[in-house]
Parts: structure tokens; sequence; C-alpha cells
């Protein structure tokens, strides 16, 4: 059985919706039902990282471990590697990040990435990608895609549409659905503890700074990532008042409230 630790970096701020992690769903904060699902997953472990005493009180109050991080983190990684040094956690213990405006995501998921790590040994971050059907998302420069190679591990991410199909697109768009497949990226990793402290320690590369996207550090330092394909996107995440009232909905309804 997989022994893994799960790490839930909760930020109060949030430009596009203030005071995210408490925001109410049917009684209780949102961060709530992240760590609920995390407590069905198996984990040893499972820490809320935050650097705002509101978020320390509401998830205290509902029972959860709790850690107090600094405030000046660049991301969630390195709020999660902060985590994993105060607790002395082992080079290669596996730890989860699970972002902490996914109240639907699923268990399983949740085990299966930190399995996907365990199982490929010449992996240090392990990470998920379901397959992109609607032609606009593989142009969506906030749809991540991933392009992997027959073994299932990372060659790149981008923002853009990788991999380029010649035979199809042009400066108008796509004549014609590609023959290639395009896969999103889901922002769920799986990390080894001696993977985590690295990646503080390294300034941003290039790439990174291009395309906004930190797990091409890891790619750049010459680190393997891979790659697990499910076959649907794990639920909505929360990032905006519409995300919000259709997750209220959705949880609604399962509740029958």
């Amino acid at each position: 059985m997989t022994d893994f630790k799960v790490v839930i970096p909760s930020r109060y701020a949030s430009t596009r919706l203030p005071g995210k992690p408490l925001v109410d769903i049917h009684g209780r904060p949102m961060i709530e039902y992240v760590y609920r699902q995390a407590e069905k997953s198996g984990a040893s472990d499972i820490v809320i990282a935050t650097d705002d005493e509101r978020v320390r009180q509401a998830a205290q109050g509902f029972g959860a471990d709790v850690e107090m991080t600094r405030d000046d983190h660049a991301s969630g990684t390195d709020r999660i590697a902060e985590v994993a040094s105060s607790r002395h956690w082992a080079d290669d213990s596996i730890i989860v990040n699970l972002q902490g405006d996914e109240p639907l995501i699923p268990p399983e998921l949740i085990h299966d990435v930190a399995a996907a790590l365990e199982s490929h040994e010449q992996a240090s971050v392990a990470t998920l990608a379901t397959p992109i059907h609607e032609q606009q998302d593989i142009f969506d420069p906030h749809v991540v895609k991933v392009v992997m190679d027959q073994s299932g591990y990372a060659l790149y991410f981008s923002r853009a549409p990788i991999p380029w199909d010649r035979g199809c697109f042009s400066a108008e768009g796509c004549k014609e659905p590609p023959a290639n497949e395009y896969y999103r990226h889901l922002g769920m990793y799986a990390y080894r503890g001696a993977m985590l402290q690295e990646f503080t320690r390294q300034e941003p590369c290039v790439l990174e700074r291009a395309e906004q996207l930190e797990q091409l550090r890891v790619l750049w330092h010459g680190h393997a990532i891979h790659v697990s394909v499910i076959d649907q996107p794990p639920g909505h995440g929360i990032d905006t008042p519409g995300d919000l009232e259709r997750v209220r909905a959705m949880l609604g309804a399962r509740s029958g409230a």
C-alpha cells in the first residue's frame, strides 16, 4: 500500500474570488470539502498550509491539522516545501500537492497520483492529464497542454497547441480535426521529498518565466515527470464566482439540499 502525505496550500487572497478558501458551500467552508476528500484518499498525513489566521481558525474548527507558513512564498509548491522541511519528512517520502479550490476532487485520484510516483522510480514528480475533445481548448492559453513520450513521461508543457499539427493547423486556426491526440494537464502533483527541497532552492528557468508554468523548472533541471492519463477531468475547481455557483449546485444536488 502506498504511503503518502497530502498538503493543501491555502491562500486567503484571491483576485477573482476574495476569501476563496472560506467561501460558504451549504454551511461549510470550501477548504473543508477539500480536506474531507483528502481524508478518504488513504493519506497518512493531511496538512492545510496557510499564512492567514482566518483560514487557520476555520480549519482547526473542523478538526484539520494546520501549519502556519511564511507569507512571502511565490507558489503553493514553496509553501508545501516549508511544511515538509519543518516536519522533517524524509527525502524519499511522497507528498501530494492538493489544490485548496478542488472540493469535488475524487479521493482515488489523490491516491493514484501518489501510487504512480511510487511505481515509477525514475520520476521525481507525478501528475495527471486528460484527453482534450474540444477543438477550441487546443488553442486556449488557459488550458495547459502536455506531450509525453511512449512511456508516459512528460516531454513539455505549454499554453500553446502542442504538438503543432502541421498538416491541419494554420494561422486561421484548424482546418479539420487534428489527427494527433491532445492532453490537458491537471494541476495535481506528487513529489518526492528531496525534489521539493531542491525545487525551492532553484531560480525560475527561462521556459518557466515565458510560459508561467513552474513544472517546466523540473524538466529544465533534468528531472522526470510521469503523467497518468485519466478519462475525465476531476469535477470543477473554483476560481470565479461562476465556478462557485456551479459547485454549489452540484453538491446541493448530491445532498438534496
